[in-house]
């Protein structure tokens, strides 16, 4: 494909002029910045993004790129870790030719959602234990002493969970009034569920280094059939320092982890804290970060303009699934009294 001009910008940039490119290729799949797969005459194969022209987007969605060139870095300091891409360049001040943009290496591998189909249960038991290892030593990474998306989007990292997920829900429901979303409860009634249950956020005190979007669409698969094996763990623009167990809802995404359980070996043998002890607690807690998610679900369609069959899809599929999160939620305030 040509070199488009933001593109070309970025590359010279770097010293890149468009005699080394190889080829360039648009990749598809994502739902806010540009992606492009980049491959150099001299053998170099990067991945390049850069986030969409000003416009409507959700608050915490502010400097996206800055979460992911955080997510990428605080992985690296794991030495045994080769899962993530590496940051080769990157340039995120607003005085920045051509705008923002973040250059990293490329994975190998294909999104799993795109193999499910001809992978074997085999294969797919062992990708779910290899996976929950490699979440369960990312999950190990300290975090900078302070709970929140690094892009400062929502203000400055918090001193507590608590104070850090109260904002970042409260964010997300102010852009629902914002933009006149659809959404199976009133932004008002949703608040006072959430804020009612937000005690439990005190049980976390160290912040984490959460991917949440771990879907299978973020992860790459490489490897010829009966040796597959995770190629790469990608998309981290979507991160923030947090409680830990905030990764299992996009693992996890319209499922029951508590039924993983090869990924919940895999992940107990890495993880800092063990095995994952299912108790009240951590229930209560998923059901506020499901609910969480399936908000932004549903309202991100507002500003990506979202329509058609895909916007009934998410209606139908995720609504539902936020009223299940807020019954759980409202289950465990009547079970606590």
């Amino acid at each position: 494909m040509p070199i488009g001009s933001v593109l070309s910008t970025v590359l010279r940039s770097v010293g890149v002029s468009p005699e080394l490119v190889a080829s360039c290729d648009a990749l598809t799949g994502g739902t806010y910045n540009s992606v492009t797969r980049v491959a150099l005459t001299d053998g170099r194969r990067w991945v390049v993004k850069t986030p969409p022209p000003d416009g409507d987007h959700l608050r915490y969605e502010r400097d996206l790129l800055v979460n992911e060139v955080a997510f990428y870095t605080a992985a690296a300091a794991l030495a045994e870790e080769t899962t993530v891409p590496a940051v080769v360049h990157h340039g995120l001040g607003p005085a920045t030719p051509g705008g923002p943009y973040v250059i990293m290496t490329e994975r190998p591998g294909r999104p799993w959602h795109d193999i499910a189909g001809v992978l074997t249960g085999v294969d797919e038991r062992r990708l779910r234990a290899e996976l929950g290892q490699i979440v369960g030593r990312l999950h190990t990474v300290p975090g900078p002493g302070g709970f929140g998306y690094p892009s400062a989007a929502l203000g400055p990292l918090a001193a507590t969970w608590h104070e850090a997920f109260t904002a970042m829900t409260d964010a997300v429901l102010d852009d629902a009034r914002t933009y006149g979303a659809r959404l199976p409860r009133t932004p008002a009634d949703i608040r006072r569920r959430l804020g009612a249950a937000s005690y439990v956020l005190d049980d976390v005190s160290r912040p984490a280094l959460v991917h949440f979007d771990l879907w299978r669409g973020n992860v790459l698969v490489a490897g010829e059939p009966g040796a597959r094996r995770i190629g790469g763990i990608i998309d981290g623009e979507r991160m923030f320092w947090g409680d830990p167990a905030a990764d299992f809802v996009s693992l996890a995404l319209f499922g029951d982890m508590e039924q993983d359980e090869d990924f919940l070996s895999g992940y107990g043998s890495a993880a800092p804290g063990g095995p994952v002890e299912f108790d009240g607690s951590l229930r209560l807690r998923l059901a506020l970060y499901r609910a969480y998610l399936y908000l932004i679900m549903l309202v991100e369609t507002v500003p990506r303009r979202t329509s058609g069959e895909q916007l009934e899809w998410t209606w139908n599929e995720v609504a539902p699934r936020l009223e299940a999160a807020l019954d759980d939620v409202e289950s465990a305030l009547r079970a606590r009294g």
